[in-house]
């Protein structure tokens, strides 16, 4: 029986779906030694499967890594890029930390800087990003402007947005000049570009959005850029974060 490649790639743990085409369109598959394109099948009892070069199967697969990047203004977070835009695949592979079927765990739109999680544990992706747990992310925002308390409050409780009210969120301001005010946003939601979009619908426009930290990840003094592993104790926690 032929099945999908993005859905075998899925049901052997090698990432989740949507990565697993990421990573197709991105010429890391192949089937029979040839490029795999998005939409072909395989048949898992007769074909080769491999994934950056090697072989892969549900019971072959490759050593899980766990890691946090320090995403840097302008680069995408994705694992390829048609306009050939720098994407963060593309560092990991200039610091050599690269490891077969890794992908981003989630967004961080290009604007944007701070904690990104990469990984080539599908389970785990799906579960971080799965909108059931809820797993929070803290940012530091700079917003133009002075928002009010009431606009705060309006934000903290929830505004719609596309037709959908978004989660209440906690958001605290830290410091305020002549013409901006700095907030720390935790969301326990992650909607397309949301802080941005709530931020111009509240009249108070983001000029830096930098994500300090994912769950109980924390970004801490990670340069610009640069990847590190977790540790084996940031790892437990997050998946008692996602399990609890």
């Amino acid at each position: 029986m032929t099945i999908r490649l993005q859905k075998l790639l899925s049901q052997w743990g090698i990432t989740s779906r949507r990565h697993a085409e990421d990573l197709i369109r991105a010429g890391r598959v192949q089937v029979n030694g040839q490029v795999a394109c998005l939409g072909q099948k395989a048949n898992p009892e007769q074909d080769q499967v491999a994934l950056d070069g090697k072989i892969i199967s549900p019971h072959n697969r490759p050593e899980q890594s766990y890691l946090l990047m320090n995403k840097p203004k302008g680069v995408l977070s994705t694992c390829d890029d048609p306009w050939g835009r720098t994407t963060v695949i593309e560092l990991a592979e200039k610091l050599d930390m690269m490891t077969a079927g890794l992908h981003p765990v989630g967004r961080l739109d290009a604007d944007s800087t701070g904690a990104l999680l990469l990984t080539n544990d599908g389970e785990l992706t799906f579960r971080l990003t799965h909108p059931r747990h809820h797993v929070p992310k803290t940012y530091r925002v700079r917003v133009m402007g002075k928002p009010t308390p009431t606009t705060l409050q309006r934000w903290q409780k929830g505004i719609m947005l596309a037709e959908k009210r978004t989660l209440p969120a906690q958001v605290k301001p830290l410091a305020k000049t002549r013409n901006t005010t700095d907030l720390e946003i935790v969301l326990a939601e992650g909607r397309n570009r949301q802080i941005r979009r709530v931020a111009d619908q509240l009249g108070h426009p983001v000029v830096d959005l930098h994500r300090i930290a994912v769950g109980p990840i924390q970004l801490g003094d990670l340069g610009s850029g640069d990847i590190r592993d977790l540790t084996k104790d940031e790892v437990r926690l997050l998946c008692r974060d996602i399990l609890d």
